[in-house]
Formats: C-alpha cells, sequence, structure tokens
C-alpha cells in the first residue's frame, strides 16, 4: 500500500467497523482505492463489477496488504438494467443493512455505443444505472442509521448540457460532449436525492465528490498524444475527495468535494465549486422524473 495513501487514511478515516459498504467500479482506479480505504478502516465492503477475473484481482491485491479485511465482490453490469435489479435483488435478500454506496463505476468517451436499453453508453452507465441502484437500495439505507450515497462527478460537469433529445444517440455523435452530460447529471442527482430525503424519517445523506485529473482506466479511449502533453495524479490522491465524501463525520446533504489546487485540477481534498447549471431545482425535478420512467421505475417504458 503507497505509503502517502495509508498515512492519509490513517490520520482523516474514522473507525468503519461496524459499516457496509458498495462501492462501484472497485476493481480499479479510483473505485479500487476507495475500496482499500474503507477496508483499512474496517469496513465491509462489497466491490461491484462486471468482470469477476478483475473483482477476484483487486480483493487478491487488497488482501495482500490487509489480509483480515472483509471484503467480496458482486457482478453488475451497469450496461444493464436488467443486471442492475438482480444485483440489488440479491443484496437485499443478503443484507439488512447499507451504510454506504459509492456510485463511483464510469466511462469515458467510448466510440458510439448503447446500454442494453438502447441509451447511450455513458448517460446509461455514468448515471441512469446509478439513478435505479440508488432507487432499489433506498429502502434499506433509510433503515439504517446515518447512511450515506456518494456520486462521483466531475470537474467536467461544468461545460455539461442535459439534452433530453439526445439520449438515444438520436444526434450527430459527440462523446466529449456526451460524457460532460452524463457528469452534469450525476451531480444533479446527487443535489436533488439530498432535496428529497428532507423530511424522511431517517433521511440518508447524499453527498458528491469529483477526482480532479487522476491517472487511471477511464482515459482508456482518450487519444495517446493527448495523454502524453496532460499531468495526472496518481490514483490513490484521486480518491482521497471520494474518502473524503464518504467517511467524513460532519459533512452535510449536498456537499461537494474535489481537490483543492487550481481550477481544482490537482491537490488535496477540499469543497468544490458546483457549476450553477447543476443548482437549477426545476432541472433538478425534470431529471428526476423522467429518470423514472427511463429506468422502469414509473410508467409504460419500452426499451
Amino acid at each position: 500500500m503507497k505509503k502517502e495513501f495509508e498515512e492519509w487514511v490513517d490520520n482523516h478515516v474514522g473507525n468503519q467497523d461496524s459499516k457496509t459498504a458498495i462501492v462501484t467500479g472497485a476493481n480499479t482506479g479510483i473505485g479500487f482505492y476507495t475500496a482499500l480505504g474503507l477496508a483499512k478502516k474496517g469496513a465491509n465492503v462489497i466491490l461491484a463489477g462486471r468482470s469477476e477475473e478483475k473483482l477476484q484481482h483487486a480483493i487478491s491485491s487488497i488482501l495482500e496488504d490487509l489480509p483480515a479485511a472483509r471484503v467480496s465482490m458482486a457482478i453488475v453490469d451497469l450496461a444493464s438494467l436488467q443486471s442492475v435489479r438482480d444485483f440489488a435483488g440479491q443484496f437485499l435478500k443478503d443484507h439488512r443493512q447499507l451504510d454506504l454506496l459509492v456510485l463511483n463505476a464510469g466511462v469515458m468517451m467510448p466510440p458510439a455505443a448503447t446500454t442494453e436499453e438502447g441509451f447511450e453508453l455513458q448517460f446509461g452507465v455514468n448515471y441512469l444505472a446509478h439513478f435505479l441502484l440508488t432507487q432499489l437500495l433506498l429502502p434499506v439505507m433509510r433503515s439504517t442509521p446515518n447512511a450515506r450515497v456518494v456520486t462521483v462527478s466531475s470537474i467536467a460537469h461544468r461545460a455539461g448540457v442535459i439534452d433530453f433529445d439526445n439520449l438515444r444517440l438520436e444526434k450527430p455523435f459527440d462523446t466529449r460532449k456526451l460524457y460532460y452530460q452524463s457528469k452534469l447529471a450525476n451531480i444533479i442527482f446527487a443535489l436533488e436525492l439530498a432535496r428529497r430525503e428532507v423530511g424522511q424519517e431517517q433521511p440518508v445523506m447524499s453527498v458528491a465528490c469529483h477526482p480532479g485529473i487522476t491517472a487511471s482506466d477511464l482515459q482508456r479511449h482518450l487519444d495517446p498524444e493527448i495523454i502524453r502533453k496532460m499531468n495526472f495524479m496518481e490514483t490513490w490522491q484521486g480518491s482521497l475527495p471520494t474518502l473524503l465524501a464518504a467517511t467524513k463525520t460532519d459533512v452535510q446533504p449536498g456537499d461537494y468535494y474535489g481537490p483543492d489546487g487550481e481550477g481544482e485540477f490537482m491537490g488535496w481534498p477540499a469543497p468544490g465549486v458546483i457549476e450553477e447549471r447543476a443548482l437549477d431545482t426545476e432541472l433538478g425535478k425534470l431529471l428526476w422524473e423522467k429518470s423514472m420512467v427511463y429506468s422502469g421505475l414509473q410508467g409504460n417504458v419500452q426499451y
């Protein structure tokens, strides 16, 4: 385990012994280090992903550093809403508490593709599958004291626009624009969930974060020439805003964390700046209502 990462976790993350956590996309990158940090502090961590082989490798890596860690895997393909339903259903059969749900998994600027239900891949994986997963797990989280949902967004949300007429590749494909859209949807969702939990008997805390410019497998679809010209934080450091959002004791609903450097590109975790568009409460309501239909939770949806 990286010494700097270990020291940061020891100094900033409290005891997680009694907690159960799910981290999506935990087989690599920021998700892996998020799972590692939570496991180091005693949480029962479920690493969720679509590749059993990669998840097993991640678990083996954690156990090499932390032989007593409580870690397990769960298979879920976020490009399939049915897979999300199956995963959530199995979790609810096996568990009676869920303290922490980290919505981390994502894809970044891939070639044109759609999910099983026909949604543009980035919107479907980065946002809609996580929306559905949260809705399905909210009941158990509301019965777990001080439960928390952490949504991983991006500084790219600043350039995002939600185009409800282009969620299924109806318009000429622009992978960058669609990535920005998905990450804006993430943070709008986190804020809307925070608002909707107000008044619940035992509300679930909803917060968001972003990793700045961090080296990870997420960049695998980018032009290698562009990558060579960029400066990236190491992956462990990029995971720290997520760990802070997940464990900070005085976090408030709707908080947002990212690196503290110029432009929030690099640095140590601190409160971040949310683009004004994401604060639009009417847009938040509209996206939520449409997502209930898109995800099959309301209305008669046909894929």
